[in-house]
């Protein structure tokens, strides 16, 4: 495109408004030149235009569910403008007179099975393509609520109206099985010239109805209409049957079986013979247990592929959606036209021919096909399939080798491995003419008057006097939310921030210190290209012990791409025995103050340590550490509570632990010690942007290598060799749920000597606030703690609703299940095993869950735990 834009310079556009016969508009309707992969699309109000050279040509203007137009039109060239304003008619989708049998079911089902048959084929007959991606997308708000759930204040920038407005122009490959790659050429953001779209044309490959299971809007994902199980899923009914361009296209109407199944309800539309996607209208509505989104609208277009035109290639697809959340209000869309295909098929034809249409006068009635006959053909549509998909492979290399040994890749081809999508640097410096040249989609009057009004003032919103004034809006302080969220102070304009935290942590309370006063604020300043600094002091004061503990921890992020940041820390701290313990200081002041237990054994840690993080290549990231510190003992210094339960006392600032029998005590402890750990995730795809990197994940677990050190030399007292192996991933079973597993062993080599903060510690939780539920939920805080080998477990499955929405009155509530397994063994505790079943998405945030826990084969104890779950 951008090669044209000398030609299209001096071209003709042809403008105009697509509506239906009543003039209401027809939006995101699809306008092509026949013959060539030059396509458009109307926007919102029906406008649509379109560049083109001096000539004469045909255009083809369709709308799913309606007839498509093919005009012709006659273009001028010295930027003149041609009006042609069309009425597309509705299809009249004619029901023939069918025999029917008593026990048949509806003709479409028979329609439906083909198409299950050949889904497979069809989602591998185009072995590769490149083409040219335009996205627009856009969010507006229509109500605004004064405060979030009653306590939180809603930002001077949240206004009735739209608040996101991006185009984006891409280049873009696909290649079987699921390759997809992407460059953006051209982005643009309203009022924020040097901000990057979000938009994504590769992400939209997750919409095919081709899959069985579209994984979006919901963890548990949703059944295509064509699904090989969508017979459970869905009814169906054959609405009528027209032809277009020489080919018979079905109407069927998709309808649930159950209100409870997460499936589409709305229209697909199936060419008679290839029984193949001709488009597809279908909604997601306030059934399908959407999280914040009333109902979801996709739209579909699909047309024969330039050249190729046995395979077919998706045109043009729109998602509109009406959001409502925490008192706001709103609807976004999201359009995407594809062109410019360049198509290699798996096949130089298709390999079974067409099934012709029936043959019979159109006024004499046909026999339905039965589910039973369609199923009969069901061997040659496998056969393809499979053949197919093996082809598709031999295709794309044989494409590739002949595109490398000609030397003409693609830019766009090129990414690195792993890499798929790269924004490039001055995407984003395009101006408005550039955007009015290759703008397929033209803009709606109050999208051309939402840019002019935000680019105009963008100067005047960056400007100091500006930002202060928002910042003055921004930074009144508020104590509901300084209690539980803490207090931001922003200064805008400078790019710094001071950020305290919430009053809750500022105050605490232990046996160890007593009432503990802790302020705490990070300072924060950040660069355009993502560069951050960060300051932490903490000034903690144990009033009963009279302990002052000042710290400073210092962050500076160089490298946006790489995640590189170096760390510091310095100063005198009071550290938990666990370093990753679930105790959070609002679960260990409730239960001290309330419950007669003071859970968290803590000690006092004064020196410094020194560590860097960096993604050396992607996938792999590294973290060295060097530390010493000078350990020291503490004692009880209070036992006031609020709330005294007979019979229960405190106990000593002393760990219990099974392989110290004689007690945990150390008095003084010395360490030099370093850290290195390695975690590498194989396959990790990224997002390449000027600003930073994007990691998007892997279908591939995430392993992890860790060494630490205790160095034995003058003021260490320590020495000792730690290593761990872990692996954990994240693993999808479509409408059954998501299962996570963490596992990971290792131990001490020797005899090391140690304190008892070095042994390895796995979190546990006695309290019935759940801080973490990934970790063990029964298991004593410190007692299982090891200087020998272990080896560690935790997996959870979470069922998405699968069992629970199938009750009527449950489903109403969207609560989800979740079970889980936590395992551990040392050589001295044995085998230790933790069950648990829960439901989560209570009140869409709370999560309780039932465990009981076994040791050597025993049943130990049991118990509830709440927390958030969500």
């Amino acid at each position: 495109m951008l090669s044209l834009l000398p030609l299209l310079a001096s071209a003709g556009v042809v403008r105009g408004r697509i509506t239906d016969p009543k003039g209401q508009p027809l939006g995101f309707a699809n306008v092509a030149v026949k013959g060539t992969p030059t396509n458009t699309a109307s926007n919102e109000q029906g406008n649509y235009q379109l560049p083109l050279a001096a000539g004469r040509y045909e255009l083809v203007f369709q709308f799913v569910g309606y007839k498509p137009l093919l005009q012709p039109v006659r273009v001028l060239g010295g930027d003149t403008a041609t009006v042609l304003n069309v009425t597309l008619t509705p299809e009249q989708y004619q029901l023939r007179e069918v025999v029917v049998r008593a026990k048949d079911r509806d003709p479409a089902f028979a329609i439906v099975q083909h198409a299950i048959d050949w889904r497979s084929y069809h989602k591998r007959e185009v072995a590769a393509f490149t083409a040219r991606g335009y996205i627009k997308a856009l969010a507006r708000l229509k109500d605004v609520p004064s405060k979030v759930l009653g306590l939180f204040k809603v930002g001077p920038d949240l206004k009735p109206g739209i608040i996101y407005l991006s185009e984006s122009v891409s280049e873009v490959s696909f290649r079987q099985p699921n390759v997809v790659k992407e460059r953006m050429i051209s982005s643009r953001v309203s009022g924020d010239a040097k901000a990057f779209s979000l938009n994504r044309a590769g992400a939209g490959r997750g919409l095919s109805f081709y899959n069985p299971v579209l994984k979006v809007f919901s963890e548990r994902g949703f059944v295509s209409p064509i699904a090989p199980n969508a017979f459970l899923f869905y009814q169906y009914v054959l609405e009528g049957s027209t032809q277009q361009d020489g080919q018979l296209i079905h109407k069927i109407r998709v309808i649930p079986r159950r209100r409870t199944d997460p499936v589409f309800s709305g229209h697909i539309f199936v060419v008679d013979g290839t029984w193949r996607l001709h488009s597809v209208s279908l909604t997601l509505n306030e059934d399908a247990q959407l999280d914040y989104v009333d109902n979801v609208r996709i739209d579909q277009q699909f047309v024969p592929a330039p050249g190729a035109p046995h395979a077919w290639v998706l045109q043009s697809q729109t998602l509109t959606a009406n959001i409502s959340a925490f008192g706001f209000k709103g609807n976004a869309y999201l359009t995407a036209m594809f062109s410019q295909y360049r198509v290699t098929p798996t096949y130089p034809s298709r390999p079974e021919p067409a099934a012709p249409a029936p043959a019979a006068p159109s006024n004499e009635p046909v026999h339905a096909e039965t589910v039973a006959e369609a199923r009969q053909q069901r061997p040659a549509a496998r056969q393809a399939s499979r053949q197919a998909k093996r082809q598709s492979r031999k295709t794309v290399q044989a494409a590739l080798d002949s595109s490398a040994r000609r030397g003409n890749l693609l830019e766009v081809e090129k990414l690195a491995a792993g890499e798929v999508m790269r924004v490039e640097k001055g995407a984003n410096e395009r101006d408005s003419a550039y955007w009015s040249q290759v703008r397929p989609v033209p803009l709606t009057e109050e999208e051309v008057k939402d840019y002019h009004l935000k680019d105009s003032t963008e100067a005047i919103r960056n400007s100091k006097p500006y930002q202060d004034s928002l910042d003055r809006i921004r930074n009144k302080f508020s104590m509901q939310q300084f209690i539980s969220l803490g207090y931001t102070y922003n200064n805008t304009h400078k790019k710094q921030m001071y950020r305290a935290k919430p009053l809750v942590y500022m105050l605490q309370y232990s046996t160890v210190e007593g009432t503990i006063v802790n302020p705490e604020v990070t300072y924060s300043r950040y660069t355009d290209d993502e560069r951050r600094f960060w300051l932490t002091p903490s000034l903690r004061y144990g009033v009963a012990a009279k302990l002052f503990s000042p710290s400073v921890e210092l962050n500076w992020q160089h490298d946006a791409v790489k995640l590189a940041r170096w760390q510091v820390q310095v100063g005198r701290t009071i550290e938990n025995f666990d370093p990753n313990t679930q105790l959070t200081p609002i679960i260990n002041t409730s239960a001290t103050l309330f419950r007669n237990h003071n859970y968290a054994k803590y000690y006092q840690r004064r020196g410094a340590e020194i560590g860097y993080l960096a993604e050396v290549i992607n996938g792999l990231q590294v973290r060295g550490a060097v530390s010493y510190f000078d350990r020291r003992e503490l004692d009880n210094a209070t036992i006031n509570l609020i709330r005294d339960i007979p019979g229960r006392a405190f106990t000593p600032n002393d760990p219990v632990a099974l392989e110290l029998p004689g007690g945990t005590g150390f008095g003084r402890s010395r360490a030099l010690s370093s850290e290195l750990w390695l975690s590498w995730r194989p396959g990790q795809r990224y997002i390449t942007r000027p600003d930073g990197k994007i990691n998007l994940g892997s279908r591939y677990p995430t392993f992890r290598l860790t060494w630490r050190q205790g160095w034995h030399a003058p003021g260490s007292d320590v020495q000792y060799t730690f290593l761990e192996a872990g692996i954990r991933q994240t693993v999808q079973f479509g409408l059954l749920g998501t299962s996570s597993y963490r596992l990971s062993a290792g131990g001490f080599l020797g005899k090391p000597q140690l304190a008892f903060m070095d042994y390895r510690q796995f979190s546990g939780n006695r309290f019935f606030l759940a801080a973490d539920f990934t970790r063990f939920q029964l298991l004593d805080y410190y007692k299982y703690a090891t200087r020998e080998r272990f080896v560690e477990g935790h997996f959870d499955h979470h069922f998405n609703g699968f069992f629970l929405n199938k009750i009527p009155l449950m489903r109403r509530l969207k609560w989800q299940e979740v079970g889980s397994v936590n395992y551990l063994y040392t050589p001295t505790a044995g085998q230790y095993a933790e069950l648990g079943a829960g439901i989560e998405h209570i009140f869409k945030l709370v999560r309780v869950d039932y465990y009981t826990a076994f040791q050597q084969g025993q049943k130990l104890t049991h118990g509830f735990r709440l927390g958030i779950g969500f």
